[in-house]
């Protein structure tokens, strides 16, 4: 690899986590009360698919081999993010499945991502990773799966724990 490739890549890795330290400072905000934050978000998240679009166009999916396992995970958090950009999410599930099947990318993330994918076309999710609410109790309430009795089962496979144990952690403690 030569020193413009390298160059080219820390650069590319340090926008990606920049991009998602961005994130998660918004992403408070997604369903804030005030309009203008959630407008924010929403800007946030639309730039950054755009740009990951583009950085698709430039190296394919930024695996962890191209950009480094953080950099990489900031990556698909952008794309999950990109919930008003359905062409990006779908073109980044098709290259993360790819480098899945290459052993360059995780399975747990292409789920979430596919689930992800899914649910905003209005389709049944296959991992039960996405929540549509909370119930009164604090518990969540996952989008309707495609096959329920088979949830656990599939989750184990692409290494997500049971779901049981996955929305018990959003549930508020007993105390």
């Amino acid at each position: 690899m030569s020193h413009d490739d390298r160059d080219l890549r820390s650069a590319l890795a340090a926008e990606l986590l920049a991009m998602a330290e961005a994130d998660h400072g918004a992403a408070a905000h997604a369903n804030a009360d005030d309009p203008a934050e959630q407008l924010r978000w929403r800007r946030i998240t639309a730039e950054h698919g755009d740009r990951l679009n583009e950085i698709m166009d430039e190296v394919g999916w930024p695996t962890a081999d191209l950009v480094g396992e953080e950099a990489a995970r900031a990556a698909w958090l952008i794309a999950q993010h990109a919930d008003r950009q359905l062409d990006v999410q779908r073109r980044a599930l098709r290259l993360l499945e790819a480098a899945v099947g290459a052993g360059r990318a995780s399975a747990r993330e292409l789920a979430f991502l596919r689930d992800r994918t899914l649910v905003n076309e209005g389709r049944e999710q296959i991992y039960g990773t996405q929540i549509a609410g909370v119930r009164g109790d604090g518990s969540p309430v996952p989008w309707p799966c495609a096959e329920p009795e088979r949830v656990d089962e599939l989750r184990t496979g692409a290494g997500i724990e049971p779901f049981d144990a996955y929305v018990a952690r959003f549930r508020p403690s007993a105390s």
